[in-house]
């Protein structure tokens, strides 16, 4: 199979976030692998294009912490739960990679040899280097932390030139669109606008972690057919988080 050249792109290597949610469709729990499919099938054409891609994806269709906290569980057993929860969405995702010809490696902050390779930045960066998808999964690891954190944290590490963050509207809005008719897009929003006007595009960690390293945030549709390959070619309706 030939590759376009990734020169043809607008980034070389990015990270791709998504919440767990986006993985269950219409149903209001756990996985709907058609959508599963779907999202595999936008990653693989951005990868046939030469991009190397990194995936977090978020464990909120399965088990959120913070709800189970709520709950009078213990934080951090109920955050660790949340963590498995993303390894077993990642084991999915990269199922339907692979089931596509794309290969890929899961990747865990949580040490489980019998499904997931180790965290270690040096081999993940080879991966990355060989262009085979790498999927952060459990996280940072840690308690306390979300998902949008450790997105920030491995795109870092990773030096990707990017995040861009899949959600279920084409960009960031002065309001939710769904609930305001008169909701405005913004073509581009500073980090600093979006920690002190609360836009809900991340965490405020995450954010202020990209802030800090002047990673750019490209919030997206990804239920927008093409999306994530348009905006990479330069084209279609985004939001661009910066300094």
């Amino acid at each position: 199979m030939t590759e376009t050249p990734a020169a043809e792109t607008t980034f070389k290597r990015v990270l791709l976030k998504i919440s767990g949610e986006a993985l269950m469709g219409d149903q209001g729990y756990g996985l709907h692998p058609p959508t599963v499919e779907r999202i595999a099938e936008e990653v693989r054409s951005v990868h046939e294009m030469g991009v190397e891609i990194c995936m977090v994806i978020g464990g909120g269709n399965i088990f959120r912490g913070l709800q189970g906290s709520a709950q009078g569980m213990e934080r951090t057993t109920a955050d660790y739960m949340g963590m498995l929860a993303t390894v077993m969405n990642a084991l999915a995702m990269q199922s339907a990679l692979e089931a596509k010809g794309v290969y890929t490696r899961v990747i865990s902050a949580i040490t489980m040899n019998e499904v997931a390779e180790p965290y270690i930045r040096r081999r993940a960066v080879r991966h990355l280097e060989k262009k085979r998808v790498c999927i952060f999964a459990a996280g940072t690891g840690n308690p306390y932390f979300t998902t949008d954190t450790a997105a920030t944290l491995r795109a870092n590490e990773m030096n990707c030139e990017a995040i861009f963050k899949g959600t279920k509207v084409d960009g960031v809005y002065d309001k939710d669109p769904v609930k305001h008719d008169d909701a405005v897009r913004y073509d581009t929003v500073s980090y600093d606008d979006v920690l002190q006007k609360r836009l809900g595009v991340m965490d405020a960690s995450a954010i202020a972690l990209a802030r800090d390293n002047n990673l750019p945030i490209i919030v997206f549709s990804l239920d927008e057919p093409g999306g994530f390959k348009g905006i990479l070619a330069g084209k279609g309706a985004y939001t661009r988080v910066h300094g």
